[in-house]
């Protein structure tokens, strides 16, 4: 059995806050930890994405060191309450949002920090977070009930072994959203260069408009486009399909395993290209008795209303609530760029939208939305080309899946040393 013995984080910790800022000071400077970046980071980026005007006075208050846990202190609901994030190295001149606490070790040989940025968001320690918090009409942080919290670790090297492994886990995730990330950024410059600038290469394998590639003036865009280039209506290129909700009220319509069902917060909740599953599924009863539809592999899925503008590619046969325009396109092949041109239209498609209470856009108005179709053998060249990649890019998320799936499956288990690690690495 593993030993366990009790600590106050008090005794473990100095609790510290972060800096007061404002929008002025806020898109350059400094490195910044967000309560975004701390919500949705176990272990805090190499690089912090965002940026803050900042003094060395500030710098020197609010710094960020090994071995320090950001953990957000405010939010609207339970679940977004001290989510942590472990710093797994010095982070220079760089600060944390005023929406954190920093927890500052004060021993170097009881906690481990790799250890820690697990055991902070395991469901154990969810339990006792959702005990001690404040809930008015926001669930808030009470430093002084926190510190008195009373956590149970094993032995140094126990954490060691454990915080290591799962680390090793988290790192192959963050390798594979940075590896799709920088794939799909290839193929939408690819998209920006052929579509947008029409610097596609001409027979000569030159960029065509600046090389003095023939346009022709388009009425419905009303600037000019490549000659020879179509436009149609999106009904014509697919058939254009809504969504619907079975009964919520009969169990038997939803599954865990079924038919899969998206909802825009499933869209919102991802940052898949390819989508399999939501949070639930539907059974084939619940398929027969609501207005559903079911779509095939290949689908391009757009988020029609709270919000507009979510696209995917359906990775298996797939429907939807009532919140989503999808198309299923004539051609499956083109699917690629169906998904890049509603990706890049998500603007003019929210400004089609219409309703008092949230933006909604209509089938009837994006079925007569035009797009610009290329030339059949440009479109057919990128098309082969933003699949290929778009493969890579969907095993990346498949993987993903899978070490996410492993990674919240160990973490309690190991936590609570119902797994040894020696008896899971046999």
């Amino acid at each position: 059995m593993m030993k366990f013995k009790p600590y106050k984080f008090a005794d473990l910790y100095d609790i510290g806050s972060g800096i007061s800022s404002t929008k002025e000071q806020a898109g350059h400077g400094s490195p910044f930890a967000s309560f975004s970046t701390v919500f949705n980071n176990y272990i805090l980026p190499d690089e912090l994405p965002d940026l803050m005007e900042t003094s060395e006075r500030e710098q020197k208050t609010y710094s960020i060191k090994k071995g320090d846990i950001l953990i957000t202190r405010t939010s609207e609901t339970i679940d977004e309450l001290a989510m942590s994030s472990v710093a797994l190295k010095d982070y220079p001149n760089a600060t944390f949002s005023g929406f954190v606490k920093r927890l500052r070790p004060k021993q170097n040989n009881i906690t481990y920090a790799k250890y820690m940025a697990f055991y902070l968001r395991s469901p154990y320690f969810r339990k006792i977070i959702d005990n001690n918090t404040n809930m008015t009409l926001r669930a808030s942080f009470n430093e002084d009930i926190f510190s008195n919290i009373e956590i149970l670790l094993p032995d140094y090297n126990i954490q060691k072994e454990i915080g290591d492994f799962l680390c090793s886990i988290e790192e192959k995730i963050r390798h594979n959203r940075e590896l799709k990330e920088k794939l799909d950024k290839k193929i939408r410059l690819l998209y920006q260069y052929w579509f947008l600038q029409y610097e596609f290469p001409n027979k000569e394998g030159k960029p065509y408009l600046s090389s003095g590639g023939e346009m022709m003036w388009c009425k419905e865009y009303r600037k000019d486009i490549p000659k020879g280039w179509k436009v149609k209506k999106l009904s014509k290129i697919g058939k254009v399909v809504s969504g619907g909700t079975p009964s919520t009220s009969k169990e038997e319509y939803f599954c865990k395993e079924g038919i899969a069902w998206i909802t825009p917060k499933d869209m919102a909740d991802t940052d898949n290209k390819y989508i399999r599953h939501g949070q639930i599924d539907i059974t084939q009863e619940g398929l027969k008795n609501s207005s559903a539809n079911l779509m095939p592999k290949g689908s391009v899925l757009l988020t029609s209303r709270a919000p507009i503008g979510y696209v995917g590619i359906a990775d298996n046969e797939i429907c939807t609530n009532q919140g989503f325009k999808s198309i299923v396109p004539n051609n499956m092949e083109e699917k690629e760029y169906i998904y890049y041109t509603l990706l890049f239209m998500v603007p003019y498609l929210k400004s089609l939208g219409t309703g008092s209470t949230f933006a909604e856009l209509s089938k009837e108005v994006f079925s007569q939305v035009d797009i610009i179709i290329p030339e059949e053998s440009l479109l057919k060249e990128f098309c082969e080309k933003a699949q290929l990649i778009g493969n890579r890019i969907n095993q990346c998320e498949k993987e993903n899946e899978l070490l996410i799936k492993t990674r919240d499956y160990l973490i309690p288990l190991l936590i609570s040393g119902q797994v040894k690690m020696r008896e899971y690495c046999k």
